[in-house]
């Protein structure tokens, strides 16, 4: 649960996290909130997972899991950028390829 405190720049949030308060600060509480939520589930996830009981395990264990989900979605983002690239390279030459070809025709009737 978040306790929401406006100070005019940022605001106060109060989240828990594997049974811990934490008081951050963020503009966007809701976003925040949701952040520490998924933390915690990480966070719940590998201790449902594992045998060890200390916090600072876990915390390091689901950081780990957080940023393989990262790299994964940027792996998986950068190939699909490499193929619009490609796709997009593709069409600009046979586009060019088109126009060139009409230019032509029109100089031969002009």
């Amino acid at each position: 649960m978040a306790e929401v405190k406006d100070n005019g720049v940022s605001t106060s949030i109060r989240v828990e996290i594997y049974d811990q308060t934490y008081h951050l600060r963020g503009s966007d509480p809701e976003y925040v909130q949701q952040l520490a939520e998924y933390v915690d589930t990480k966070m719940r996830q590998v201790a449902s997972q594992t045998a060890t009981v200390d916090s600072l395990r876990l915390a390091v264990l689901a950081a780990l899991n957080i940023a393989d989900e990262l790299h994964m979605i940027r792996s998986k983002y950068d190939n699909v950028a490499v193929e619009y690239n490609q796709r997009t390279h593709h069409l600009q030459t046979a586009l060019d390829s088109a126009l060139d070809e009409v230019l032509r025709d029109a100089r031969k009737v002009g």
